[in-house]
């Protein structure tokens, strides 16, 4: 159990990483992960971190390749149809990517960061309200997301609910980490300031 805890701590960390770090950081962590598996010779981890080294290479035909492997050693692995499904994405294949989440959904039900995934692309394609039921269900799952506050603040946005996307935004300070992601939080200030001019307006 210990084992498998070591590789649940840098597979978060790795998300982390990746949403709000460096690219750096996230290919050292992906490696570790690597070698962390290797050494415990846990087949369906090695998949998901050479995965992992792919989308940061954005080798994303090839990352499907290695979740798919994972999910077939694993069918329960949320991370790995989640990542397949953003993979799916950046080729364009939005069918086949909400289609992936869907299964990762099903699969691992209580995993936030799959429903936050989801909302974010419907959001991107142009359904708000549907984006803002996933996004709310990842909160529901994880409230202290400050990267979902940051995508409900923009799917309120797009609805035109500026009081609402004021508000998330203002979570989405909240929540980041004392000292960490200065340049972010400036201008996710500088965005709140021009919405309560725009609400001013009114």
């Amino acid at each position: 159990m210990k084992k498998h805890c070591e590789l649940l701590e840098l597979r978060l960390k790795l998300d982390d990483a990746i949403t709000y770090g460096t690219k750096k950081d996230a290919f050292s962590l992906a490696k570790k992960g690597l070698e962390e598996s290797r050494l415990k010779n846990f087949k369906g981890e090695i998949e998901y971190f050479k995965g992992q080294l792919d989308i940061l290479k954005k080798n994303f035909v090839s990352a499907i390749e290695h979740f798919d492997s994972a999910i077939k050693i694993n069918p329960f692995d949320g991370a790995a149809f989640n990542d397949k499904a953003l993979c799916m994405a950046e080729l364009g294949f939005i069918d086949e990517a909400i289609s992936n989440f869907d299964k990762g959904i099903e699969a691992e039900p209580g995993y936030a960061t799959i429903y936050h995934n989801k909302g974010w692309l419907l959001n991107n394609i142009g359904l708000h309200t549907e984006a803002i039921k996933y996004l709310t269900k990842a909160l529901e799952l994880e409230p202290g997301r400050a990267v979902t506050y940051d995508s409900l603040a923009d799917a309120y946005f797009n609805l035109g609910q500026i009081k609402k996307a004021v508000g998330a935004y203002r979570s989405v300070i909240s929540f980041l980490k004392p000292g960490c992601c200065l340049g972010l939080k400036k201008e996710i200030a500088k965005k709140i300031s021009q919405l309560e001019a725009k609400i001013k307006e009114k």
